[in-house]
């Protein structure tokens, strides 16, 4: 058993982190830091409820501390823990530079420590799904990769801190790690990458859209994502010389833990046949067209195998030197938008 320290009992936290660490077997979500409130402890009432993340460090049992807190305190929490001894888990982004998520990558491996963020959306369905139909080759040589994450919202939220002008704020650090991992995973690093990220929404402060393009030799990987659409997007678009896939909405896992739901749930992650992707594979000069069942998805997936790594029973699926290639990519972006330019990459 692994004792669990969650630092931060915000959305991320409440919604994405202490539901899913809880329903995994070897480990307990033993305190959790909440500045303010008792929303914590109302919760979780087996684990302690601390108001720093100093007290949480002189709680000598936790071995794994998750830092689910606003983005810019992400890197000074992360080092904190690192030099307790602790193992550590950020959320997404890494940090809000690619410089401060190196530093870390540094000092956790002088420390002996294991280093992961949280690319939880490795473990949506429609992606695991996605994964499979490229490996099986069912679609040919893929020409065009299209991953949407678009919302409509219409009034900014200037209030929270994603909405704000501090820094890692914005949808490109909010939402582009999502779509970037997921990139990665499928196809590596590009040859180069563009990007245009901006303000759409009146009155937002920081950038609400993107479109984020990795040039390979032979296909493109568009990433997407806007606050502004009012009308359906897919989640994914996949062309291919022997086929394409088309799918719409978003993995059900994230609006089940926002109902109260938990990951051990019968029938969790499973989607409903009426939200299957349409596979089209090419027969001469028609398709056959069909709906293409969706792999059911599951978060436990990422703590398991955190469970598994600092055991040393498992390989790490989420490395640092993997995010740290998100993060690269995020300042690539930045880049590219601000000079117009079709940039390399480098690393």
């Amino acid at each position: 058993m692994i004792d669990v320290g969650l630092v931060g009992f915000g959305f991320a936290g409440k919604t994405f982190h202490a539901p899913v660490i809880s329903a995994v077997d070897g480990l307990r979500l033993a305190a959790i830091v909440q500045r303010h409130g008792d929303d914590a402890r109302q919760a979780y009432p087996a684990a302690r409820v601390a108001r720093s993340v100093g007290e949480l460090l002189t709680i000598s049992s936790i071995r794994l501390v998750v830092v689910a807190t606003p983005n810019k305190s992400h890197a000074e929490i992360a080092r904190q823990c690192l030099l307790a001894g602790r193992d550590v888990v950020i959320d997404k982004p890494f940090a809000t530079t690619y410089s401060e998520a190196a530093e870390l990558v540094e000092l956790a491996k002088q420390h002996g420590r294991q280093l992961s963020v949280y690319h939880n959306r490795r473990w949506d369905g429609d992606f695991l799904t996605v994964q499979e139909l490229i490996a099986d080759g069912k679609l040919g040589r893929i020409v065009l990769f299209e991953s949407h994450f678009d919302r409509f919202r219409p009034q900014p939220r200037t209030n929270l801190w994603r909405e704000s002008a501090e820094a890692g704020s914005g949808v490109l650090f909010d939402l582009g790690p999502h779509l970037i991992d997921q990139a990665l995973v499928l196809f590596g690093q590009p040859e180069s990458l563009s990007a245009d990220l901006r303000i759409e929404r009146d009155s937002a402060v920081t950038d609400d859209a993107f479109d984020v393009v990795f040039h390979y030799k032979t296909m493109r990987a568009m990433l997407r994502a806007s606050a502004l659409a009012s009308t359906p997007t897919p989640r994914f678009v996949i062309q291919g010389t022997g086929g394409g896939y088309l799918k719409y909405g978003l993995d059900p896992q994230e609006d089940a833990l926002k109902h109260g739901q938990s990951p051990r749930d019968e029938n969790w992650g499973y989607e409903a046949p009426k939200r299957w992707g349409t596979l089209l594979i090419a027969q001469g000069d028609s398709f056959v067209t069909d709906k293409f069942t969706t792999t059911p998805g599951d978060y436990r997936k990422y703590y398991e195998n955190i469970h598994g790594a600092l055991l040393g029973t498992a390989t790490p699926a989420v490395t640092a030197e993997q995010a740290l290639r998100v993060m690269y990519a995020l300042e690539l972006a930045k880049e590219s938008s601000r000079t117009c330019r079709v940039l390399p990459w480098k690393t």
